[in-house]
């Protein structure tokens, strides 16, 4: 008796492998669903091999640095320094030497959904992580710049390790710490990569809390950004506690 098509799909789903000997056994089954289903899971193998090249290739600086003798890399990423309200938040995450977290790339370029898993893998499989926050009044003292320094800094400190290597989105900070800038770092490094995904599921679960205290301007979507919603609020509701004063239009309410 030949096996179910939903069956043969099951089974797929835990083959990684074309060398597989039950693969062989399924091409000769002639029937149409089985016929698709080989089809899906080739396609499934295709994206799960690109998805580890890329995983490789935003491997190389982490690589590099423990072929230097670096034991614990750390990778810094920050989110929010567009945004008119809420504090700039920065994530230093130092990831395991052998193993993987597959999908990681920049947390903007990721699904909502997408973030919410590897934040979870994140969590579960780093070595350290360290979350840095600088609140509106600070940003508004120093600049946005100086803040998101100031976060990244606070993120590194506040590891349970300590790094003897730092690989930065595009940033040098003030730390007796050897570090690589690189530009767009979180596309390129899985280190900065995880790190954006912390600090940018953090932050917008921050803004989710502050929208149930100040309603009405969409911060449980928006992050605090300057949407039509979040100016609209600004007109009819006024300037928050959590707003960055400085900032325009904020500052043109003020006025």
């Amino acid at each position: 008796m030949s096996k179910s098509i939903q069956s043969i799909k099951e089974r797929l789903k835990a083959i990684h492998s074309l060398t597989d000997p039950t693969i062989e056994e399924f091409r000769q089954d002639s029937r149409k669903g089985v016929k698709q289903a080989l089809v899906a899971f080739e396609n499934r193998l295709k994206k799960e091999a690109l998805i580890k090249e890329k995983y490789q290739e935003m491997s190389i600086f982490e690589k590099m640095g423990y072929e230097s003798g670096h034991e614990w890399i750390a990778g810094i990423d920050e989110v929010g320094r567009g945004p008119l309200a809420g504090p700039v938040v920065a994530a230093a995450v130092v990831l395991p030497k052998n193993e993987e977290i597959l999908g990681l790339n920049d947390s903007k370029q990721l699904s909502e959904k997408k973030r919410e898993l590897l934040y979870a893998q994140i969590q579960e499989k780093a070595i350290a992580i360290g979350i840095g926050i600088i609140d509106e009044k600070t940003i508004d003292e120093v600049n946005i710049y100086e803040a998101s320094k100031l976060a990244m800094i606070q993120a590194v400190e506040k590891l349970a390790v300590k790094p003897t290597y730092l690989l930065i989105d595009a940033m040098t900070l003030d730390l007796p710490i050897q570090q690589e800038k690189l530009i767009k770092g979180d596309a390129r490094s899985v280190s900065i990569a995880a790190a954006s995904i912390i600090a940018k599921v953090y932050r917008d679960d921050l803004m989710k809390q502050y929208d149930k205290l100040y309603p009405g301007y969409g911060f449980d979507h928006n992050a605090g950004y300057g949407t039509k919603e979040h100016l609209l609020g600004l007109a009819e509701k006024g300037v928050t506690p959590i707003h960055r004063k400085t900032f325009a239009p904020v500052k043109n309410y003020l006025l």
